[in-house]
């Protein structure tokens, strides 16, 4: 069995108001006449392995690692889009680890049979397939849910664009502000390269350089200026610049 461990009560609730929101997305196509007419999609794009493992606070692995009496297994997004009544013609999952990959089709394979030709699981970058997905489907006869729980600065701003285009999904997306954006953007200089590139692809614009931080100069012991920047945003700032 492959692990994926995450999450504390935060996610318990976020995993709970996934649930409620699923439960009545679906009375749409179920109580409307016109609605029945379309298909419906699910589609989690960084899957993982289809389930959490919540661990134990006071569990130390044995010599040949975890008791598997010890454990507790809660639902992932993936089981709960599986386990509704009411449920969708098709789901996708997504991950870009082979491991999740092979874990996801054994957990469908063995708890969810029925459910196994609707299901397609891709190991794949998420936003090149959903970017190329969004733009080869036709969406005059289907509607879809996308729901992005990221585990970093994963998700790119032209993946948004590319489902909004659609005008047909409902979008779920998790920003990483606390563990993500806030994080790489230090106090006395604004970041370069990598950083610099992935908040410009989250972002969607390398604006967030202007609007994070304030340019100045500084002048050294000889007499030598040099440009200089204070971040200036704060978390309230760096979300509201995103939303």
């Amino acid at each position: 069995m492959t692990d994926h461990r995450f999450g504390g009560s935060w996610t318990e609730r976020k995993l709970k108001a996934l649930r409620a929101y699923l439960i009545e997305y679906q009375k749409i196509f179920t109580r409307n006449p016109r609605a029945r007419l379309l298909k419906t999609i699910y589609v989690d794009a960084f899957a993982g392995t289809g389930e959490r493992d919540a661990g134990e606070a006071a569990v130390q692995p044995e010599l040949f690692g975890y008791d598997e009496d010890m454990r507790r297994y809660h639902d992932g997004s993936v089981t709960i889009a599986l386990s509704l009544r009411d449920g969708f013609h098709r789901y996708v999952f997504i991950d870009n680890k082979a491991s999740h990959v092979a874990a996801l089709r054994r957990l469908v394979s063995r708890d969810y049979p029925e459910l196994e030709d609707r299901c397609l699981i891709e190991n794949a970058e998420a936003n090149r397939w959903l970017q190329d997905w969004c733009q080869r489907e036709d969406w005059r006869r289907q509607r879809a849910v996308v729901f992005l729980d990221p585990y970093g600065m994963n998700v790119e701003w032209e993946t948004l664009c590319a489902i909004a285009r659609t005008k047909a999904i409902d979008l779920w997306v998790l920003f990483p502000l606390g563990i993500g954006a806030s994080r790489v953007l230090p106090n006395q200089a604004a970041p370069e390269g990598t950083w610099a590139d992935r908040l410009t692809k989250l972002f969607g614009t390398d604006e967030w350089r202007t609007r994070f931080y304030h340019p100045g100069r500084d002048t050294d012991l000889f007499g030598e200026s040099t440009e200089s920047w204070t971040k200036i945003a704060g978390v309230h700032d760096i979300l509201a610049f995103f939303l």
